[in-house]
């Protein structure tokens, strides 16, 4: 009975005591200041402007194979002062912007049917494969027989390049939703359509933009294609000119330019991105 008693006062007492738990190390995020951030984004095409223009002067490069920059921004005053620069910028513009919104909208609508219901699925993907193992540059003959050479034709073309990447991304970004989440949604008693924009897209958001901005990456192309054909003002209209006379400076100006549309178009996916998903902003862990 004594060693009983010993042996369960030594546990009660002698027993050692629970460790203390620490308090975690908060992480706290910041973002990277903009007079750092900014500067980074330019660094290599900084770099490659450099280069370019050590090139040129020192003439490894031949003007008649790439311009120079000095060369460039003199035709760019030329076509500034004349007019012809914005009128041909927000003619292209104007383009890309009808056809990636008919493309864009159009892939949403299916991408969500397509993903929300089995019936849907079966009635859309395999014609959305097709629209998307086909390369749309080969459709510009039909499209040019059937739509003639005026601006329709080049909105349908533009529609046609973005339609499938959009319907992939909405599509897989549906079906990628967490059914405890659409559940719970229906919990607190979310159904049809009110579901749909209030849990399956916000959450299906991230892929939602990243077709987007493929999407606008592609109008590109297609705007390059489109106005190759029948077209007396734009970007690509400007092009076929410079090939005629072997302009190498209205080439190299026009390509500058399709890269500043470019970065246009991804500054309006980042807004998109910044106001739709905040907790998505790029941070640096300190």
């Amino acid at each position: 009975m004594t060693s009983v008693v010993t042996l369960s006062s030594s546990v009660r007492g002698d027993a050692p005591a629970a460790p203390k738990l620490e308090t975690p190390r908060y992480r706290r995020t910041r973002e990277r200041p903009r007079w750092i951030s900014i500067p980074l984004r330019f660094l290599v095409p900084a770099l490659l402007v450099a280069a370019w223009s050590i090139g040129s002067s020192s003439g490894l490069l031949s003007p008649e194979i790439l311009a120079g920059p000095p060369a460039v921004w003199q035709a760019f005053v030329e076509l500034y002062q004349s007019g012809q620069l914005l009128d041909f910028g927000l003619a292209s513009l104007q383009r890309a912007a009808l056809g990636v919104g008919c493309g864009v909208l159009i892939g949403l609508v299916l991408g969500v049917l397509s993903g929300l219901s089995a019936l849907g699925e079966e009635l859309i993907d395999s014609t959305m494969q097709i629209n998307r193992a086909v390369p749309f540059l080969a459709l510009v003959p039909l499209f040019i027989a059937w739509f003639g050479i005026d601006e329709s034709f080049k909105v349908v073309l533009i529609t046609v390049a973005t339609l499938a990447p959009m319907y992939a991304y909405t599509y897989l970004g549906v079906r990628g939703v967490d059914r405890k989440m659409v559940e719970a949604a229906r919990g607190f008693g979310l159904t049809g359509w009110r579901l749909v924009f209030g849990a399956i897209l916000p959450t299906a958001l991230p892929g939602v933009l990243m077709g987007l901005r493929i999407c606008l990456s592609l109008s590109i192309t297609g705007l390059i294609a489109a106005e190759q054909v029948g077209t007396r003002e734009g970007i690509g209209y400007l092009v076929t000119l410079a090939q005629e006379y072997n302009r190498t400076d209205y080439m190299v100006l026009c390509i500058v330019m399709y890269a500043i549309l470019g970065l246009v178009f991804d500054a309006v996916v980042r807004v998109i991105e910044k106001f739709a998903m905040p907790w998505r902003q790029l941070s640096v862990t300190r």
